[in-house]
């Protein structure tokens, strides 16, 4: 480990506490009652997305104790910082959810100002809600200081009537409310008991996507992202964690070393194998956007189609996160994926080892129950699937898991809203019917603005039980509880002319997820005729502020909806300055 009196000369550190100039940096810091060995030592980051919006964020404060106690033992001097975050429970169907994906890149933007602002020499990074954990990840791939990711863990299910109960439920006991099937009484007990502790959505959602990423990407350490949030087990990951990152400084590992193609390949394989979120193909591309990595929305779905579905997780599956950590976790589900030869054992991780070092330490097996054996899949291809064709020249995505192959193949009519807010409201006064493929346009990360999910229209369906008798298309986001033939992510998107943008009430679309087709029967004429035609933009309220900067920067969806040139843009890079 690094010992108190460490060589400076290249660490950021450097710029305000070596030399007689940096008396006044130094000064700022004696007034924290930092010592002169402690300013002397590399300063560390330890950065948190807490706040009181929800339950993912609220335990990271306490977690983020743990992290500095390694950090202190290893050598170094840690400075703990917050930044923001849009929970998206919380924000989901109303206009708030137009800020969530925008606070993916607000976090990476001022995780990054805050280093750069005060020099720091390394990162151990705390996230707990959808966006915050790419955000995060982001953040320190872009820096390239040694850097350490940590989830804040999973929140406790509920239980109701001898069974597990999430959020997921409660949206969609809101659909069975609106249709007649359950009573104001019902969905207030429900409500009240479905979300019992602090952590993120408990299934396998966004967040727990991202955080399987984390372990898979190699950049949080193995079996750091399972223990649920109550757990007081993660304050020994939060120790291990301030400890590993000041054994990467030491060694001089940074993120553009861990994340590579390979790692990248090895994201999309959790992803596909455990029926995760489709976000992922917009946070996986945006992170090797950082990199300086061709890795966009048809690189994440090529390794998603050769990828087996061997992990039982809601909301395609039956069991939530904690059942999967007490299953054995991240870990067992990565070792069945190298024993498959679907992952790149020789990648190196933030322990310093490779992921094929740290999996020959692993004992566990499938229990089959929540975790099948990769030679007897739930289904032989991957939980998500992306489609293209004359509707989505750039590419869309749809999750599968829990499908069967008869649910994944659908044609019918088109009955087009211009926004969730009409979809939604057509849905709660039940103004659609069977066989229809329902679109929702003008949501995209630019056009939205904010590229919203769809979340409370999606389960609305799915509560009046028509979750199965029609599909559901559009240019915005799904939440990772979404179930159901639901098609995200069309790109171009409606605000930049694509086809999504020309549909018209009746005409006939086809979805086909086992050829991973997306088409309209519309002749090439017929579409340039309508592009002709076409008035432009659907106008926005959204003339100033933060989500007009947004529209103005944001990029397509094929490539992660990012907001700068990233590595490939770079003359510099900040950890060398």
């Amino acid at each position: 480990m690094l010992k108190r009196k460490v060589d400076k000369s290249k660490l950021p550190s450097r710029h305000v506490t070596v030399g007689p100039e940096r008396a006044p940096h130094r000064s700022y810091l004696y007034a924290m009652g930092l010592s002169e060995d402690e300013i002397a030592q590399p300063l560390v980051g330890v950065a948190t997305c807490w706040n009181e919006a929800a339950p993912c964020n609220i335990a990271l404060n306490r977690q983020a104790q743990s992290v500095k106690l390694g950090v202190k033992a290893a050598g170094g001097t840690p400075r703990e910082f917050t930044t923001i975050t849009v929970t998206d429970g919380i924000a989901m169907g109303h206009e708030g959810m137009r800020s969530s994906l925008a606070s993916r890149d607000a976090i990476a933007d001022t995780v990054e100002l805050t280093m750069r602002g005060h020099c720091y020499d390394a990162l151990v990074g705390l996230a707990g809600c959808d966006k915050s954990l790419p955000g995060m990840m982001m953040a320190m791939v872009r820096l390239n200081v040694p850097s350490v990711f940590l989830y804040g863990g999973s929140i406790l299910p509920g239980r109701l009537n001898g069974r597990d109960v999430t959020v997921q439920d409660v949206f969609e006991a809101v659909g069975r409310h609106q249709a007649g099937m359950n009573s104001a009484a019902e969905l207030e007990i429900l409500e009240r008991i479905a979300c019992p502790s602090s952590g993120a959505c408990g299934a396998q959602y966004t967040a727990n996507t991202m955080a399987c990423v984390s372990e898979a990407i190699g950049l949080a350490l193995l079996n750091s992202s399972g223990a649920p949030a109550p757990y007081e087990s993660r304050d020994q990951y939060g120790e291990a964690s301030g400890a590993a990152v000041m054994n990467l400084l030491e060694k001089g590992i940074r993120p553009r070393d861990i994340v590579t193609r390979k790692s990248l390949e090895n994201a999309a394989r959790i992803v596909a194998c455990t029926g995760g979120s489709t976000n992922a193909g917009l946070h996986l591309p945006a992170i090797a956007h950082e990199a300086g990595i061709d890795f966009d929305l048809f690189d994440v779905c090529d390794i998603f189609h050769d990828t087996p579905y061997f992990v039982n997780l809601r909301p395609g599956g039956q069991y939530v996160a904690k059942d999967l950590y007490e299953a054995g976790g991240v870990p067992v589900v990565l070792k069945q994926l190298l024993k498959a030869g679907l992952l790149h054992g020789d990648c190196i991780t933030v322990s310093g080892r490779t992921i094929g070092e740290e999996l020959d330490e692993i004992r566990g097996e499938p229990d089959g129950r929540v975790i099948y054996p990769v030679d007897a899949p739930i289904t032989k291809t991957g939980g998500v699937v992306g489609l293209r064709g004359n509707l989505a020249p750039e590419g869309a995505i749809v999750k599968v898991a829990g499908m069967t192959e008869e649910e994944q193949v659908f044609t019918g009519p088109a009955r087009v809203f211009e926004c969730e807010e009409d979809a939604f409201a057509a849905v709660k006064a039940r103004n659609y019917r069977e066989g229809e493929v329902i679109v929702i346009r003008n949501e995209g990360p630019k056009g939205g603005p904010g590229m919203r999910e769809m979340l409370a229209t999606t389960a609305a369906i799915s509560g009046q039980g028509m979750g199965k008798k029609v599909a559901l298309i559009t240019d915005g986001r799904f939440s990772g509880a979404t179930r159901g033939f639901c098609v995200g992510h069309i790109g171009p998107e409606a605000a930049q002319g694509g086809p999504i943008a020309l549909l018209r009430d009746g005409d006939m679309i086809t979805l086909n997820a086992l050829t991973g087709e997306i088409s309209v029967d519309l002749s090439e004429e017929e579409l340039a005729a309508r592009r002709a035609a076409w008035p432009g933009p659907r106008k926005t309220i959204y003339t100033s502020g933060a989500l007009w900067k947004y529209a103005q920067l944001v990029g397509s969806t094929r490539y992660g909806a990012v907001t700068h040139p990233g590595a490939k843009g770079e003359s510099h890079v900040y950890a060398d300055l």
